[in-house]
């Protein structure tokens, strides 16, 4: 019997639905001030009174757009989603829809050691279903080439790595925690350099290799002719 698969365009939108509405959701956690407030305060003391909740938005509002980035560049090798798939993708979008609390949280008790925990668990856990969904269509789609499947892992796993890295930090070097995610964009160019690098270096030897049997192809041929001849 067939395996039931699940059509792929459905699975894309409603995943796309979910990541639009869990990144709009987090712009609620910067409250807008009311109109007391507008008329008896200055415009730079609201933004400043705001400055973790605007720390909190950026960060995860970039970090969410991240992944679903990566979301859509596997995405595109996949034709049928299986049931596994299907509910890797359930379990990745899950921790989406938490990040909004897990940001409020942080934001609420900024200077705090827990919720800032909370929070890099939340992204952590994004980050492992993110790798789990990629290394289940490295192995199961075809048109996922080995340097194309090492690229997305790698990505994946320095994110979820990161996440966790700056979750244990909070507990010993609180301050220091709150800038490990900046590794993510420095990390992000070098891997994308190293294997366009290496894609390069495969794809010359590639045609290298064709050259060389193109070449005792032409030989063979040419020697079989003259043996003809004689």
């Amino acid at each position: 019997m067939e395996p039931i698969t699940f059509d792929k365009s459905r699975v894309v939108s409603f995943s796309d639905a979910v990541f639009s509405i869990a990144m709009t959701l987090l712009v609620l956690e910067v409250a807008i001030p009311d109109a007391t407030e507008v008329v008896t305060t200055s415009l730079g003391s609201i933004l400043s009174e705001r400055i973790p909740s605007f720390i909190g938005l950026l960060v995860s509002f970039l970090v969410t757009a991240l992944y679903w980035i990566a979301h859509m560049r596997i995405m595109r090798y996949v034709k049928k989603v299986s049931y596994q798939l299907l509910w890797l993708n359930i379990l990745l979008l899950l921790f989406i829809v938490l990040l909004p609390f897990s940001t409020g949280l942080y934001v609420k008790g900024f200077n705090a050691v827990s919720p800032f925990a909370f929070y890099c668990f939340n992204l952590s856990a994004i980050g492992f279903f993110n790798y789990l969904m990629i290394r289940y269509i490295a192995k199961h789609e075809e048109e996922v080439t080995p340097i194309v499947g090492q690229s997305e892992k790698a990505r994946a796993l320095v994110s979820m790595f990161v996440w966790i890295l700056s979750g244990f930090l909070a507990f010993i070097l609180p301050l220091t925690s709150r800038f490990v995610f900046v590794l993510i964009f420095i990390f992000q160019p070098f891997m994308n350099r190293y294997f366009k690098k290496k894609k390069a270096r495969l794809e010359l030897a590639f045609v290298e290799s064709e050259e060389v049997v193109d070449s005792i192809e032409n030989n063979t041929l040419r020697e079989e002719v003259d043996e003809n001849g004689d």
